[in-house]
């Protein structure tokens, strides 16, 4: 049994030699929040990405914009892609519903 194996057996699934680091554009995002909240950021989510990302989903501001559900332009592209490709037309609803649209995509790949 190889090392990696046996470390992963006793320690459970941990990759922690593989800890991506936090990208400048989370870092100012998430530097944003915590001034505008008055909170701090902990040490572990300033060293690893996905820490970082779960802090920044857990404290961001949620959008009261009446559009925060529309697909993005992003989502609505790609979905026009696959529609051209498949010859088949995108449901109405789906431009209203950002969920809508993403189980489109996914049932049409």
């Amino acid at each position: 049994m190889s090392y990696a194996t046996q470390n992963s057996a006793l320690n459970g699934p941990s990759n922690d030699y593989h800890l991506l680091p936090v990208t400048d554009r989370q870092m100012r995002y998430a530097r944003a929040i915590a001034l505008q909240s008055a909170l701090e950021i902990p040490v572990e989510a300033q060293r690893d990405r996905r820490a970082m990302s779960q802090w920044i989903s857990a404290h961001k501001p949620h959008d009261p914009s009446p559009f925060a559900n529309y697909p993005t332009g992003k989502q609505v592209a790609y979905a026009e892609r696959i529609a051209r490709s498949k010859r088949r037309q995108i449901p109405q609803e789906c431009f209203r519903d950002k969920h809508a649209m993403s189980l489109w995509i996914d049932h049409n790949k």
